[in-house]
């Protein structure tokens, strides 16, 4: 029986190495970010890459409030949540939730790109979202991420 010389190898929690990236979202586009930030967040971009585990790295995100949509989305596009009361669906723009928390958008944006599950939730939180340059991990010392942008 001819078997090969190599054994796959499968990433645990304990084998992987996590990094820490900064990505500036300034007059970047919200939907290509939120992709190219989930496939960090998944472990994508490494050779190491497992499926069912938490393999990717952890971001931050600065100026936040700078992310910008094509075309017409700010203002007619639609974000639609249920209070779970009869007649409770409630509409938003863009627009109305940067009024009150413009990281949100990034972070429902980033929230659609990541697996509906446990996994999911825990690579959420792996990025930290903030508005303004300043952001407190330093300590850290992240790597700078560029991605292109118009």
């Amino acid at each position: 029986m001819n078997t090969p010389s190599y054994k796959t190898v499968s990433a645990n929690k304990e084998t992987v190495k996590k990094d820490w990236f900064i990505v500036d979202a300034d007059n970047q586009i919200v939907g290509r970010l939120a992709s190219e930030v989930a496939k960090i967040l998944r472990g994508k971009h490494k050779p190491s890459f497992t499926p069912h585990v938490d393999c990717g790295d952890q971001v931050v995100i600065i100026n936040a409030e700078n992310a910008k949509f094509t075309g017409k989305k700010f203002t007619d596009k639609q974000y639609v949540r249920y209070t779970g009361f009869p007649g409770g669906q409630r509409f938003a723009t863009p627009e109305k939730v940067a009024e009150k928390d413009p990281t949100r958008i990034l972070k429902h944006a980033i929230k659609g790109m990541l697996p509906k599950n446990k996994l999911g939730a825990k690579l959420l939180t792996n990025v930290f979202i903030y508005t303004g340059g300043n952001h407190p991990h330093e300590a850290q010392q992240p790597k700078e991420l560029k991605f292109n942008s118009k």
